[in-house]
């Protein structure tokens, strides 16, 4: 659903159940933007965004070896664990409430596994486009845990690694937010990058005056005013600002 809030500003809501799906038993996937094999040309990506994949895995089940390249790769665990190990080295288990990025540059091959032989693995796979291609491959987590501020904005990724933020090839930041019921959180308007997606993990908020639920995501272009999020219930969510 796309309408204008006034003669430059645009938004677009794509609601949870609208999602395309995938289902492979140890898998259980909710496509924001095509992917694999679900198509659909009306959702393609949001400029610099491209895939924004929300997967359920099922005990023991993953992604074995697997080459990426050109793509800047983020995961965000929501409940469990995910196991982790890549060609540059790297080997961890990324916990709930924590966040993984790896920029593939000119190529890398990793897997991706729910360690649990109990518990099922929930999480947020996220990839945009990088600025230029190429370049060595990069890792770093952000172990957010508790350490997220309850009602403010927390800048976790930024083109030039500010605030504590962790560098990205993208003209992009992407926040995490963290509100109580009641709560009011801004984004201020910034004319270098005029757009912003907004993801909820879970819980109730509006923007624009738009009702937003766990799963719901938000496509905002050309806002120069503030981007103003109001918690009806405690809330999570992800909001990237693009250019």
């Amino acid at each position: 659903m796309q309408m204008n809030t006034d003669s430059k500003t645009t938004i677009s809501i794509r609601r949870a159940a609208e999602r395309g799906t995938a289902e492979h038993g140890w898998l259980h996937a909710r496509f924001t933007f095509s992917f694999a094999n679900y198509f659909d040309p009306d959702h393609m990506g949001f400029k610099s965004l491209r895939v924004m994949n929300n997967d359920t895995i099922e005990p023991g089940g993953g992604f074995p070896a697997h080459p990426h390249q050109d793509m800047e790769i983020f995961t965000y665990v929501i409940e469990g664990e995910l196991a982790h190990k890549d060609s540059m080295g790297n080997g961890s288990i990324i916990k709930a409430g924590d966040l993984q990025y790896m920029s593939a540059g000119s190529g890398v091959t990793h897997s991706e596994f729910n360690p649990s032989d109990k518990n099922q693995t929930h999480l947020y796979q996220i990839w945009l486009h990088p600025e230029q291609p190429g370049g060595a491959p990069r890792y770093a987590e952000k172990p957010l845990g508790d350490e997220a501020k309850a009602n403010t904005l927390t800048l976790l990724f930024s083109p030039d690694g500010r605030d504590g933020s962790t560098a990205i090839r993208q003209q992009a930041e992407i926040y995490f937010g963290k509100a109580d019921a009641g709560a009011t959180l801004k984004l201020a308007g910034d004319e270098s990058a005029p757009h912003a997606w907004l993801q909820v993990i879970e819980g109730n908020v509006s923007a624009f005056g738009e009702d937003l639920s766990t799963g719901d995501g938000i496509a905002v272009e050309n806002f120069t005013d503030d981007l103003t999020i109001v918690a009806a219930a405690e809330s999570k969510f992800l909001l990237f600002r693009l250019a």
